[in-house]
C-alpha cells in the first residue's frame, strides 16, 4: 500500500504521518516495521502510550485468551470481571503501597476527557469557575482541556473563546529566576489583583510537549502547600509522564506530594489500547450518577491489558530499569551536547529527555535532524515552544543495546546537520 491512498482520502489534519511517511505493518518491543520490511527503532512510543513497548507477550496472551473466551468487549460502566480485576490490581500494586487513598473514575478513554472530568469535578466541588494553569503546559484538545493548554497553534484551532482559565508562570526560561510561587501567592492574596480565586490548579510535573521542562521538587511542594492554604484543588496531569516514565509510577512521587486529583491515560492500559482514568480523593467524589459519562468509558480489553501491565510493573522491576537507562541517557546525551555544541541544552529525568536546540537559533535544524534520524531507522519527535527540542521517549523496556543504538543514530544525524 502506497501513501497515496492516505493523502487522497484522509483529512489534512493528519500530522505524525507527515514526519514518518511510510506504511507501518507490525511492531514488537522497541521496533516497528514498515511494509517494505524496514525496521525502525521507536523512540516515540506512541507519544508515551507504549511504556512496555509494542505487543509485550504476556499482555498479548492475556488479550487473546480473553477474546477466545468471549469476554465482554463493551460494558458501559457496568460491573465486569475485567474491570474488577483492574481495580483490585491498581489498589494492591500501586495505590496502597504508596498510601494513596483515591477513588477511580472511568471516563471517555482519552487523556483530554480525563482532564475535562477533573476540571468539571473541581468546579463542582468548590463552586468556582476559574482554573490556574501554567505557561508551556499541554492538557488536551477538547475545549476545557485546550483552555488550559498554552500552545497558541493548538488554541487558535478552537475557533471560539477559551474562558475561565488564568495562566501562571512555570519555573522555566524567562521565569526561571523569578519567584513564581511568590507571584502566585501575591495574586491570590491581593483582593485587587483582578484574578478570580480558582477551583483548581492543574499542572504537569514535567512539561513533555512543552519541551521536557522538569519542575523542581521544592517548587512542587510549595504549590501543594499553596493549594492547601487557599483551599484550591491540585490536579496533576500524569497522562504522558505517569506510569513509570519518570521512575516512580506517578511523576509526583519524587516530590512526596499527594494531589487531590490525578489524570492518567496513555500507558495506563499497558498496551496502547485507549483507556483513561481520574483518581480523586474520596472527599471530593461529589459526582451524581451519570454526570460525566461516555459510551466507551468501559473499555474491557483495555482493563485486561492494564491489569497485565501492572503485573509487568512488578515482575520486570520497571523502576530499577528506568534508573539504569536514565543514567545512560543523561551521560551519553550530555556528552553529545558538549562535543557538538555546548549551547545545546539537555533536560529531563527518568526515561524522558530533551536536547534543546533553541540556543543555536536555526529553527530548521530540528526538522532536518528528525528527518535524518528517520532515514537512518529511528523514530523520534520534536517538542517545545517552537518545536526545537528533540524529545527522547523510548519504551521503558528498551534494552541498553537498543538505547545506545538510538543515541548513536541521533548523534550521527546531528553531526550531519551541524557540519
Amino acid at each position: 500500500m502506497l501513501v497515496d491512498v492516505f493523502e487522497q482520502y484522509e483529512s489534512e489534519v493528519r500530522s505524525y504521518c507527515r514526519a514518518f511517511p511510510t506504511v507501518f505493518t507490525k511492531a514488537k518491543g522497541a521496533y516497528i516495521e514498515a511494509q517494505d520490511g524496514r525496521r525502525y527503532l521507536d523512540f516515540f512510543a506512541g507519544a508515551g502510550a507504549l511504556n512496555y513497548g509494542h505487543n509485550p507477550d504476556s499482555i498479548k496472551h492475556k488479550l487473546i485468551e480473553y477474546l477466545q473466551n468471549d469476554g465482554i468487549l463493551h460494558g458501559l460502566d457496568m460491573y465486569t470481571d475485567a474491570k474488577g480485576a483492574f481495580l483490585k490490581a491498581l489498589q494492591e500494586r500501586i495505590l496502597i503501597p504508596r498510601q494513596l487513598d483515591y477513588r477511580v473514575q472511568f471516563c471517555g478513554p482519552t487523556g483530554t476527557n480525563a482532564v475535562e472530568a477533573a476540571l468539571k469535578l473541581a468546579r463542582k466541588v468548590t463552586g468556582r469557575r476559574n482554573v490556574f494553569t501554567f505557561q508551556g503546559g499541554f492538557h488536551g484538545m477538547t475545549l476545557g482541556s485546550l483552555a488550559c493548554t498554552g500552545n497558541s497553534y493548538n488554541r487558535a484551532a478552537a475557533g471560539t473563546s477559551l474562558p475561565d482559565v488564568t495562566f501562571m508562570p512555570y519555573p522555566f526560561g524567562a521565569m526561571k529566576n523569578i519567584d513564581t510561587i511568590a507571584y502566585i501567592e501575591a495574586v491570590l492574596s491581593d483582593s485587587a489583583s483582578g484574578v478570580d480565586k480558582p477551583a483548581a490548579m492543574i499542572l504537569e510535573t514535567v512539561q513533555a510537549e512543552g519541551g521536557v521542562v522538569v519542575a523542581p521538587v521544592e517548587w512542587l511542594q510549595k504549590i501543594r502547600a499553596l493549594c492547601d492554604k487557599h483551599d484550591i484543588l491540585l490536579i496533576v496531569d500524569d497522562i504522558q509522564i505517569g506510569c513509570g516514565r519518570t521512575g516512580g509510577f506517578f511523576s509526583f512521587e519524587r516530590a512526596n506530594i499527594k494531589p487531590d486529583i490525578v489524570t492518567l491515560s496513555k500507558s495506563i492500559s499497558g498496551s496502547g489500547l485507549p483507556l483513561a482514568i481520574v483518581l480523586l480523593k474520596p472527599e471530593f467524589d461529589k459526582w451524581q450518577p451519570g454526570e460525566h459519562n461516555g459510551t466507551f468509558r468501559g473499555n474491557q480489553l483495555a482493563f485486561v491489558s492494564a491489569t497485565a501491565g501492572l503485573e509487568l510493573w512488578d515482575s520486570l522491576n520497571i523502576p530499577a530499569q528506568v534508573e539504569t537507562k536514565s543514567a545512560i541517557l543523561q551521560k551519553e546525551l550530555s556528552s553529545i551536547a558538549e562535543r557538538l555544541d555546548p549551547r545545546i541544552e539537555l533536560r529531563g529525568l527518568g526515561m524522558i529527555w530533551g536536547l534543546d536546540l533553541t540556543p543555536l537559533k536555526e529553527p530548521t535544524l530540528i526538522d532536518q535532524v528528525t528527518t535524518k534520524c528517520f532515514e537512518e531507522g529511528l523514530i523520534i519527535e520534536n517538542a517545545g515552544r517552537k518545536g526545537q527540542v528533540l524529545k527522547f521517549l523510548p519504551p521503558l523496556t528498551v534494552t541498553e543495546t537498543e538505547l545506545r543504538e538510538g543515541i548513536d543514530i541521533v548523534e550521527h544525524a546531528l553531526l550531519k546537520v551541524l557540519k
